[in-house]
């Protein structure tokens, strides 16, 4: 069995996990920040949606450099557009994940800022740590945001209270 083939069902639970989430933001809050030193709940749903492009990233380059405007942004203005392109986002990084053989897998990746090394791992680890961990603890915040805001929680891994039983 492949590296992709342990990774990706994972990928598809937290991918159709976080669409549920994304679904529920509020247009009408998305200038709401729950402190000041916190993101907007419009760029906070806007990261959570622009994450797996690591993991197309990853597929594709040996590296990524911040200052060199290599990483993805997204920015959408409703939830329309938040969705169409955390949709194409989730299809592209699927796919490259799909097409990395084990040695691929292997190879260094390398996250940079104006050439400094900000992190350097194997490919598969850095798909684990900053595409699915990171991923998720950002999709975590994004859910308490949608409790502050008076929205209603998805069932992630388990009931929430707005759902009960799954």
């Amino acid at each position: 069995m492949k590296l992709s083939d342990i990774l990706l069902p994972e990928f598809d639970h937290e991918a159709a996990t976080t669409l549920r989430t994304l679904e529920r933001v509020p247009e009408y809050k998305f200038g709401w920040t729950p402190h000041e030193k916190s993101m907007t709940l419009g760029r906070l749903a806007c990261h959570v949606a622009e994450i797996p492009y690591f993991g197309t990233a990853v597929a594709k380059a040996d590296s990524m450099d911040f200052a060199k405007g290599e990483y993805k942004v997204i920015e959408a203005a409703n939830r329309q557009q938040l969705l169409a392109q955390y949709n194409a986002t989730i299809q592209d990084t699927r796919a490259s994940i799909a097409g990395m053989s084990d040695a691929d897998m292997m190879k260094s990746w390398s996250l940079l800022n104006d050439g400094k090394t900000l992190i350097s791992m194997p490919k598969v680890a850095v798909l684990r740590s900053i595409l699915m961990n990171h991923w998720i603890h950002h999709r975590g915040q994004l859910t308490v945001y949608l409790r502050l805001t008076g929205a209603a929680v998805p069932s992630i891994y388990g009931p929430s209270a707005d759902e009960g039983s799954m």
